[in-house]
């Protein structure tokens, strides 16, 4: 059995694509019966048992999108209290670099560190520190990117070598033969409202489509009051605000098509591989990431991104011809299977346990310089004096 530290440096209370994989990877190694812990800032209860909140976050802006980032000390001394009162044996961090617990975690250097880079696309932090990004990113014990354009990104701006392990779904959550298909045509539409997931080209495709044709829009954030007032008068359109990722499962298992418009900024399209394993046809922007997964009549339609005209006519296609449908659906299904999040754990924990094999054979102990040696001890010292 391994102990493992899972560090996200986003709100794990948060809807979120990296918050998501986290969690679900915490419940798989479980489920193989290794000890895994979640530590992360966490607004309200915490979603697992497993899970150790490090205190609330703080909307943070960057590349276009709002992240609910903890980088206080408080949340960092709640970090080190909890790496060092459990002997993990691993410590893997997911966005290593984002300012929080991962990256107080990484200076620890309390065991082994695997490193998790998500993003993709362009990073303002990263070509601004550069030089400290890098040298952070030099102190993992081994880097992992959840795809090519990740890859791309981070060996850009940090260098090193990098294995690729695309995200995983938990399968089994997404089947809901329970769950009827809605009786009026209806797409479904699932994210945090940044400009960047292309929602308002969507409401625009609705003027392409039947008048019976309803629209669920779960989605909340700054901005997306002045779409409900620019498309409010459209009574097809349901505002749902963010929802309970029961409700998401339901709903993706009742809509009659899942819509996914991105125009950009997209490193692996997990909400598409959900959609597939709920058995929701699929349409979906024509971009990098998105690639990874869905392949153009095969599994999803994928359609120029931003482009109003195109995707309302994708969206009748699916609507109207059953036998296309029928056959995306099922090519999507099998796609779901070859992402199951019981493979994507046991590759993790192979290295793992690779890294420990090496640690052991080389009889050493993860130097550390005098400075952080210091910094742990002063501020460990702070942290349990602010304890009593």
């Amino acid at each position: 059995m391994l102990r493992v530290a899972m560090v996200s440096p986003y709100s794990i209370s948060i809807p979120g694509g990296v918050q998501a994989q986290v969690l679900g990877l915490a419940r798989e190694m479980r489920r193989l019966g290794h000890e895994v812990r979640v530590l992360a800032p966490c607004d309200g209860p915490p979603p697992e048992p497993f899970v150790t909140p490090l205190g609330n976050s703080l909307p943070a802006s960057a590349n276009g999108s709002v992240a609910p980032l903890a980088p206080d000390p408080s949340a960092a001394l709640r970090t080190i209290r909890a790496l060092n009162d459990e002997a993990f044996d691993v410590i893997h961090l997911h966005e290593p670099l984002v300012p929080g617990p991962t990256v107080t975690a990484l200076l620890l250097q309390l065991a082994p560190t695997v490193g998790t880079f998500h993003s993709a696309g362009e990073s303002a932090a990263y070509r601004v520190l550069s030089k400290t990004a890098r040298w952070g990113a030099d102190h993992l014990s081994t880097r992992v990117a959840v795809s090519e354009a990740a890859r791309e990104l981070a060996e850009r701006y940090l260098g090193g070598e990098y294995t690729i392990l695309f995200n995983g779904i938990e399968i089994e959550r997404y089947r809901r033969p329970d769950i009827k298909r809605a009786d009026q045509p209806t797409i479904f539409f699932c994210g945090r409202y940044e400009p960047r997931k292309g929602l308002e080209t969507l409401l625009e495709a609705m003027r392409h489509v039947s008048r019976d044709v309803r629209l669920w829009v779960a989605s909340d954030g700054v901005g997306i009051d002045d779409l409900r007032n620019t498309y409010g008068g459209d009574e097809r359109i349901s505002w749902l605000g963010r929802i309970t990722d029961q409700d998401k499962l339901d709903r993706l298992a009742a809509c009659s098509v899942f819509c996914a418009p991105s125009l950009r900024g997209e490193s692996f399209g997990i909400v598409l591989l959900e959609a597939m394993a709920a058995g929701a046809p699929l349409v979906a922007s024509d971009i990098d990431g998105y690639r990874n997964v869905a392949l153009h009549d095969e599994n999803a339609i994928l359609v120029p991104p931003g482009d109003a005209v195109e995707l309302g006519s994708a969206l009748r296609s699916m609507l109207e011809d059953d036998e296309l449908r029928d056959r995306l659906v099922a090519g999507g299904r099998k796609r779901a299977e070859t992402f199951s999040m019981t493979s994507l754990a046991h590759r993790y924990i192979d290295i793992y346990r690779e890294l420990l094999r090496a640690e052991t054979e080389r009889e050493l102990i993860i130097p550390q310089n005098r400075f952080v040696t210091m910094f742990q001890d002063r501020v460990l010292r702070r942290s349990r004096a602010v304890e009593r």
